[in-house]
């Protein structure tokens, strides 16, 4: 899909973090967004800085809880009749639970799988028959380099175990989806300087050069669109080298400051 101006995308997860960043390189590239998130203020400013920033590009923000089929429904509704069609789509919307397991909230279980794993399912299968009919389209999620990791981080097997099943599955909509012109790409990035980390003082003051910048997995969602329409990158990871292998980048002490 190298010729991208044009086209149209529905990012989630975007009034903040990789999202946003995402959704400013894609307007930036003459592409149409429509940009998700649960909170409409942030949403909004998004909006509005996007729009500020490029021209000749549709923008649109609409609230949406990915872990609810009907908003997904809505959101995919949405991009269909102010668009027309749909040519990309970008999984990004993600929660975080840091807890040894004996102590994980049993609520936060249903939220990270309807959110981290079903909400990416879903709204797959949603788009997918709009791109089948047009034997076009690229669909391009976040994963997680947590994934690469055997056994699976301390603090983080709920959240690692199911961003491994979304791995598999979309390692399989792969295959199938290649027949159809459809591209899957999956992306594995290491811990971000996000709005998580940046409330974090012992990573932000101590670590930062352990973090990666939004821009950095920015740049592995455009070489993936970028790629010439016989070659899909299956997975991309981006991992910073400062990274240590024997201990997380956030533990679990430091992971409940408020």
């Amino acid at each position: 899909m190298s010729d991208l101006k044009g086209k149209n995308a529905i990012i989630t997860g975007a009034s903040k973090g990789i999202g946003k960043a995402v959704a400013m390189s894609l307007a930036e590239k003459g592409i149409n967004v429509l940009i998700a998130a649960r909170t409409q203020g942030p949403l909004d400013s998004a909006v509005a800085e996007i729009k500020e920033k490029t021209t000749g590009v549709n923008v649109i923000g609409l609230s949406t809880d990915v872990s609810k089929l009907k908003d997904l429904q809505k959101l995919t509704d949405t991009a269909l009749k102010e668009f027309g069609q749909i040519d990309i789509l970008v999984n990004n919307a993600g929660v975080s639970s840091q807890y040894p397991f004996e102590k994980q909230p049993l609520e936060d279980l249903e939220r990270l799988a309807h959110t981290n794993y079903l909400g990416y399912v879903r709204l797959i299968r949603l788009v997918i028959p709009h791109m089948i009919e047009r034997k076009s389209g690229a669909i391009i999620n976040m994963v997680s380099g947590s994934t690469l990791c055997d056994p699976l981080p301390k603090n983080f097997i709920t959240y690692s175990s199911l961003k491994v099943g979304l791995r598999a599955f979309l390692k399989g909509l792969f295959w199938e989806m290649r027949d159809h012109g459809i591209k899957v790409t999956s992306i594995l990035p290491g811990v971000v300087d996000t709005e998580l980390t940046g409330k974090l003082k012992d990573i932000t003051e101590k670590q930062n050069e352990r973090l990666m910048k939004p821009k950095d997995v920015v740049d592995m969602v455009m070489f993936a669109l970028s790629a010439p329409q016989n070659a899909c990158p299956l997975e991309l990871t981006v991992i910073n080298q400062q990274t240590p292998w024997t201990k997380p980048v956030i533990d679990y002490t430091q992971s409940q400051a408020k």
